[in-house]
């Protein structure tokens, strides 16, 4: 990839994981009584036929690390986690109350913070506690992300007896000099006792994270844990960008210096060769940053044309609702978002008077729907169409304005009614989005919001 196209495009912008994208929430159209009302609406729609999603995020980490941009709270007291485990329970039960019927879930994740933080016994009394009131869609899907230094055969096989049968390991990389950077020490013995353990007891998908771009990694770095990580042959692959974003609270991004981060020119190399590497034993890149064995449902997802994309990332599986639980959580009802609140004091405070811990959220009006699916369409397909006059929005012209430059250096075709991201385009296809973000280009912020695209 040439270098002037990475110079040129190689600016902040969102990963949309929704539109709009969060900074861009319309505080002042949002209420906790509307973000109901449009969950309610898309649970009416959509429960019976295909289900609902729940995404949990358990804080807890007994140690800092220094990429990590999530909401956690830093602690060894596992006394917290009974505490925690009930606020959570607490809280779906609230959502409860709003239903006509039993949810029945196709979706669930333990997201965090480290889920592995929590015993095997809390954690499946937290799953049992959510199960006792719904249902499981007939082809559902349970996944957590599991640390490799503290998952044991007790939380694998402990998660598997309530239904999960995916797990994703966090990786980064193995070099030690950007373990010790990024303050995330984990020999590839350890990775590989996870990634063993988890075979052994029946999970049928095992995946690693890895993130190139991060403080002191060369190509080097890249090439060795690429290669690690074929020898485990994992059946699925993030490998992503490192998201520089040291300006959010709390994130805990301190423990380098931005002239320790590899060039924009250097990442795009480490992620070419860390593809090609990965292309020789049989992985296929899935939307943006993902890579599938042809036996993985993402894959296969892919290839029947139901690749989703929300707050988790890429999924197999869509659902039009997702409820959010635990701090931070984001819900989604395709109408609208919720974010809880991060502070937990608060977040038990809400929970204590009856109240969902819900502190900011949007609306979606007619425009926003429209253009969130037209990059929905990008991430997941990389084309997206207005022949259906419901998808024109009147300032389509506007859009297709913004792409002629792309066209031109070829990284979109543009038709009468279809946009196509080429294979070139592909790097940048969070650039093509963009161009469809209008509320991005009505308040372009004064200060940095976003990690770089490339």
């Amino acid at each position: 990839m040439s270098s002037s196209l990475i110079n040129k495009y190689n600016v902040a912008g969102p990963r949309y994981t929704s539109y709009p994208t969060v900074p861009y929430w319309n505080q002042e159209t949002f209420s906790l009584n509307s973000w109901k009302s449009s969950l309610i609406q898309s649970f009416n729609e959509s429960n019976a036929n295909e289900g609902i999603s729940l995404y949990i995020h358990l804080p807890f980490c007994e140690s800092m690390c220094t990429f990590c941009g999530c909401t956690k709270r830093i602690t060894k007291q596992h006394s917290v986690e009974s505490i925690y485990i009930n606020a959570v329970l607490k809280e779906w039960s609230l959502y409860m109350e709003l239903f006509n019927a039993r949810p029945i879930i196709k979706e669930l994740h333990l997201g965090g913070g480290t889920p592995t933080f929590f015993s095997p016994e809390n954690l499946n009394r937290l799953i049992t506690g959510i199960l006792r009131r719904a249902k499981l869609a007939d082809h559902y899907e349970f996944s957590f992300e599991g640390h490799p230094n503290n998952t044991t055969k007790e939380h694998l096989q402990a998660l598997y007896d309530v239904g999960f049968k995916r797990v994703s390991y966090g990786v980064q990389d193995y070099n030690i000099k950007v373990q010790k950077a990024i303050h995330r020490i984990q020999p590839f013995e350890h990775v590989k006792r996870a990634t063993e353990l988890a075979r052994e007891v029946g999970y049928t998908s095992v995946g690693h994270d890895i993130i190139y771009g991060l403080p002191f990694q060369t190509i080097d770095h890249v090439k060795e844990t690429i290669l690690k990580t074929k020898a485990l042959l994992p059946d699925r692959l993030a490998f992503y960008s490192y998201a520089h974003v040291p300006w959010q609270k709390g994130n805990g991004q301190r423990g380098f210096k931005d002239e320790d981060l590899p060039s924009a020119q250097l990442k795009r190399e480490q992620y070419e060769l860390g593809k090609k590497l990965l292309a020789e034993v049989g992985y296929i890149e899935v939307g943006m940053d993902h890579f599938a064995l042809a036996s993985d449902t993402l894959y296969q997802s892919m290839a029947e044309g139901n690749l989703h994309r929300n707050f988790m990332g890429y999924t197999a599986s869509k659902t039009q609702a997702m409820i959010g639980l635990g701090i931070s959580a984001i819900g989604d009802s395709w109408y609208g978002f919720a974010q809880n609140e991060k502070q937990l004091e608060a977040y038990y405070h809400l929970l204590e008077e009856n109240v969902l811990p819900v502190y900011r959220g949007h609306i979606l009006n007619e425009e926003d729907l429209v253009i969130r699916k037209h990059i929905l369409n990008l991430m997941c397909r990389f084309k997206t169409s207005w022949s259906d006059k419901s998808l024109y929005f009147n300032n389509l012209p506007k859009v297709l304005n913004k792409l002629t430059e792309m066209e031109h250096d070829g990284l979109v075709n543009i038709n009468s009614n279809t946009i196509e991201v080429t294979k070139k385009g592909q790097p940048f296809v969070r650039n093509v989005c963009m161009a469809f973000d209008l509320l991005l280009q009505r308040n372009q912020p004064n200060t940095q919001l976003f990690s770089m695209t490339v």
